[in-house]
């Protein structure tokens, strides 16, 4: 009886072993594949809307208020100057939708970056917010995730100017 459990062991053991070994060449095969090609408005884009859909703010984990996300976001895509901001979604190239999405034990700023005419999402980006410390940590941690964000939404412009 004792040797049937240890031929299941051995077995597993072998199984294991034969995933962790192809893991890495899974890996190098889809690291070596080209990139596909990036929404082509994001990179012609002149004009953006910039969308607050009011969602995910909590008045215990920061200061300030639901508009918050958006305003920072706003401040911080103005002044980068790629993109001049318009006020209405009819009048812009893009359409940026901001928010913040809880999941347990963190949260994350989500940009989803949107056709205005379809409403068709070309590309999402995720930060996430660091939760612990003092109000005042986490007020930083906000900022920082914001610059973060925009820092990866400049890093997909320039990925896509790069392929052009």
């Amino acid at each position: 009886m004792q040797s049937i459990p240890k031929i299941s062991l051995a077995v597993a053991s072998l199984g294991l072993a034969m995933l962790f070994t192809s893991t890495p060449c899974l890996r190098a095969q889809t690291s070596m594949a080209p990139a596909a090609p990036l929404p082509s408005q994001i990179l012609t884009a002149k004009k953006v809307f910039i969308s607050n859909s009011g969602g995910g703010f909590d008045k215990v984990s920061w200061t300030g208020g639901p508009d918050r996300i958006y305003n920072e976001f706003y401040a911080t895509v103005k002044s980068w100057g790629r993109y001049e901001l318009v006020s209405a979604p009819g009048d812009a190239d893009l359409v940026f939708e901001v928010n913040v999405i809880w999941t347990p034990g963190f949260a994350q700023f989500k940009l989803e970056i949107l056709d205005p005419k379809s409403r068709i999402v070309l590309w999402t980006v995720y930060e996430p917010i660091k939760l612990n410390g003092l109000l005042k940590t986490r007020d930083k941690s906000f900022d920082d995730a914001i610059d973060k964000l925009v820092g990866d939404l400049k890093a997909i412009t320039t990925q896509s100017a790069a392929a052009n």
